[in-house]
């Protein structure tokens, strides 16, 4: 699966396990930044993530809140 801006994945390790979170920039093959209603933005290891088949259509000068705001949305 393609790791992209706004892809949504579920986090598998660490204390926010199994919360919801998408990603917000690659930075390189192994890790990605990622952000969410109850994930801090952070780097984030690509192996710690299971990815999801949807991806939010967040415009690329969206900030951070943006995304936070579709994944507010989406849960509801």
């Amino acid at each position: 699966m393609i790791v992209e801006r706004g892809r949504l994945a579920t986090k598998l390790l660490g204390r926010e396990a199994g919360n919801i979170c998408a990603i917000t920039e690659r930075i390189d093959k192994n890790f990605v930044m990622v952000v969410g209603p109850q994930v801090r933005k952070r780097r984030c290891n690509i192996n710690h993530l299971e990815l999801m088949d949807t991806v939010l259509s967040v415009p690329e000068s969206a900030g951070d809140d943006a995304f936070i705001e579709e994944l507010t949305k989406r849960s509801q």
